[in-house]
């Protein structure tokens, strides 16, 4: 019987994330969660178990309500970056998920990368 398109999500989120941990041990993890109306990002410290810093295509201040193309990607990884500056954190590590490294997941990290940080 063939896999559903959601145990092979779950199955590459897996792997994604586990190969990171071992390859990254306490650094912050960048997390990123995509849906099909929006996209937001976290910075996390998986160490204490705390968010740092965390930006989506949901906050008003972005401008971007209701979008979800490329574009809102791009401000989103912008958004992170800065507020990374803020929280002290300029190195971390890229968590796709399960998510493909194309489009808004790769415009979001472009964006991230200009802002400053380094992963």
């Amino acid at each position: 019987m063939a896999n559903s398109k959601r145990d092979l999500f779950l199955k590459r989120r897996l792997r994604v994330r586990n190969k990171l941990r071992k390859i990254n041990p306490g650094k912050v993890r960048l997390s990123v969660h995509r849906s099909s109306k929006n996209i937001s990002v976290q910075l996390i410290d998986d160490v204490q178990g705390v968010t740092l810093a965390s930006a989506s295509s949901l906050e008003k201040d972005l401008g971007i309500i209701g979008k979800n193309n490329v574009e809102a990607a791009a401000k989103v990884g912008a958004a992170i970056a800065e507020r990374a500056k803020k929280a002290g954190v300029e190195e971390c590590y890229f968590d796709r998920g399960g998510f493909l490294f194309h489009g808004k997941v790769k415009a979001l990290a472009d964006a991230a990368r200009e802002g400053g940080l380094k992963f």
